[in-house]
């Protein structure tokens, strides 16, 4: 589908949309887009329904644009009290840098969309122009429902067979991540992560699958946007491009640090949230031989309370700075220059 076409279908003035960046983006930033002409974007994976559902409300107060919001679809957490043990036990000194202790037991602090039935009833009465999944598939059932009540939905993918399945349940376009994206890899299985990259994966995609493919991973200006689209995009995502602006809700330390030499070291890990994830390198990142991390989202819960601790003296060795291989390339403009700048460029760049 070509990039104006897709565009009409969402109703849009150009192929970009905002990421959803799940702790950074925020209804301003997300009306921001927007209104400029783009896809703004709601991480509300970690979000209750109510809390999810006062976003979709106030972001539409600041824009009569479409919006997108995201939801992880991810499979309940793998208890193994062992494994849970002996992950604690690794950071245990590092909670006594800051004399904390680590917690007695972890919890599974985010719920999948995957049956949670509140939540997409939730959504079938706010009506999101876009709905959007990562780690997995909600299901056929949900999807028809959504797409009944007017939602057109995306699924990431990072594989041919993930796409395949995405296709299979109905969705009506495609993310495709790239191993250059920051944030967690939306990859259905953890353990299995063929580490694509976005134009590669993008080619394969449009040569292989019939739907809509969305290029995201690395994308940080005009000329990656026209590359994208010149492969067969019909349009991108761009998401660490967007955390310097001030509607993000990125805190000090992260702003710094994206502004810094840090932005040129990103890997993935596991070791933050119990699924791989491109971030700033920290301290957390490198995991001892044999040693595996408590599952997704349990370890997470062990993380954010060591990165509380540390906070809390002034110290960020421990935040999940999420971003892709592009974020050298970051710019510090309002999210209206921003697009207004990427415009410009992929205009530029021969469109």
């Amino acid at each position: 589908m070509s990039s104006d076409t897709f565009c009409q279908r969402l109703g849009i003035r150009y192929p970009i949309i905002q990421a959803p960046m799940a702790g950074v983006s925020t209804p301003a930033l997300a009306a921001a887009v927007s209104e400029a002409g783009g896809l703004g974007s709601l991480g509300l994976g970690a979000s209750g329904v109510e809390k999810a559902r006062e976003q979709i409300r106030t972001t539409r107060e600041l824009t009569t644009g479409p919006i997108n919001v995201n939801f992880f679809c991810h499979r309940p957490a793998r208890r193994d009290a062992e494994r849970e043990a002996a992950w604690l036990k690794h950071l245990a000194p590092w909670f006594a840098e800051f004399e904390a202790r680590p917690p007695t037991e972890l919890r599974e602090i985010y719920q999948s969309l995957v049956g949670h039935d509140a939540m997409l009833e939730m959504l079938l009465e706010e009506r999101p122009a876009v709905v959007s999944f990562h780690f997995g598939l909600p299901g056929r059932p949900a999807v028809q429902q959504l797409r009944e009540a007017g939602c057109l939905t995306l699924a990431c993918v990072t594989t041919l067979d993930e796409a395949e399945r995405a296709d299979d349940e109905g969705v009506d376009a495609l993310v495709a991540q790239g191993v250059e994206a920051g944030g967690h890899r939306g990859v259905f299985e953890p353990e299995q992560d063929d580490g694509i990259g976005t134009l590669a994966l993008v080619r394969m995609l449009v040569a292989r699958i019939r739907l809509p493919v969305i290029a995201a991973g690395g994308i940080m200006d005009g000329a990656g946007i026209a590359a994208a689209l010149r492969l067969g995009a019909s349009a991108a995502q761009l998401g660490t491009a967007f955390i310097l602006c001030p509607e993000s809700a990125a805190d000090a330390a992260y702003r710094q640090r994206l502004k810094s030499e840090a932005a040129h070291r990103t890997g993935i890990t596991a070791a933050i949230s119990g699924r791989p994830a491109r971030g700033l390198v920290n301290r957390l990142h490198e995991v001892p031989a044999g040693l595996e991390p408590a599952d997704y989202p349990l370890a997470y819960d062990a993380a954010k309370a060591l990165h509380a601790a540390a906070s809390a003296v002034g110290n960020h060795d421990f935040a999940p700075h999420w971003a892709g291989q592009g974020a050298p390339l970051a710019r510090e403009f309002s999210a209206a220059s921003l697009m207004w700048k990427l415009v410009e460029e992929w205009e530029s760049a021969g469109q």
